[in-house]
């Protein structure tokens, strides 16, 4: 876990119902792109840890006999169930619980999923622990942004969206140091999860990225969410000043485009994996 913090359940209090529309999306063909890539038939079990309200559950969901879904925030877990009903996914199941409770009875899987989530856990041992759960030449699948994403359009129709002041705004109000449930995150999100899933016992490791490069409008009302939807900012941090720092929030992004609208381009979707041994 990031040096320095340790894991409360309060990490992402209240930013649930952010989560969805703040959250810029995937690639739109990753779904059908990972199922490719790890030879999906339709059978087995997907296993999504950190799967929060779905996100890549739910799209994958139809590749595989059941999807369970893994996390310890409980409003996550609802909002991902209104939108397993909104999309008709009926073989989705949803288990409160952390990565470090794994295998927590759940079986065999045919994959295991980390979007974005991996980071957040004992990383060698739930790697192990995973490695376990898994069925022979099985994948434990690690999906995110693309971290170096195309240039800006030259002509963008609107301002992009003022992330770095938004950041600033949210240091006058929490203070210098990032905040993460109760506690601070000193060194940031580490990386390097490839030496730790092979120290652990996988192979086969293969990448994909899934291209994207839209460049998509995104209102005020995006913005705020994308912010309360983040661990650095979640509602709880701000306690009785959530009001006072959304209107000063709005302001600003009032200030950078008075018709609150902003352009910001799609990332691509990185997909990295490595195989259980068969034998």
């Amino acid at each position: 876990m990031p040096e320095g913090w340790q894991w409360d359940r309060t990490l992402f209090q209240g930013s649930a119902a952010y989560y969805e529309r703040g959250r810029l999306p995937y690639a739109a063909g990753f779904p059908e792109a990972l199922a490719g890539a790890l030879g999906l038939d339709g059978r087995g079990r997907l296993l999504d840890v950190g799967c929060g309200p779905g996100i890549v559950l739910l799209p994958m969901a139809r590749f595989f006999t059941e999807a369970v879904g893994v996390d310890p925030d409980e409003d996550m877990l609802a909002e991902a169930e209104r939108r397993a009903v909104r999309r008709g996914v009926t073989n989705a199941r949803w288990v409160a619980a952390r990565a470090e409770d794994l295998p927590a009875g759940l079986g065999e899987f045919r994959a295991v999923v980390f979007a974005q989530s991996f980071h957040w856990t004992d990383r060698e041992r739930v790697a192990a622990t995973v490695l376990e759960m898994l069925e022979p030449g099985g994948a434990l699948v690690h999906v995110s942004d693309l971290k170096d994403p195309l240039p800006d359009p030259a002509s963008p129709p609107s301002p992009a969206p003022p992330y770095d002041r938004v950041a600033d705004l949210v240091r006058r109000y929490l203070g210098p140091v990032r905040r993460a449930g109760q506690g601070v995150l000193v060194d940031g999100t580490p990386g390097g999860e490839g030496p730790i899933i092979e120290r652990a016992g996988f192979e086969g490791y293969g990448r994909l990225v899934v291209p994207a490069g839209e460049v998509v409008t995104r209102t005020a009302d995006d913005i705020v969410a994308w912010t309360f939807s983040r661990s650095d900012a979640a509602p709880h941090l701000f306690g009785d000043r959530q009001a006072d720092f959304e209107r000063d929030l709005r302001a600003l992004l009032e200030e950078t485009a008075p018709d609150h609208r902003f352009a910001e381009r799609l990332p691509a979707t990185e997909i990295r994996t490595w195989r259980k041994p068969p034998r």
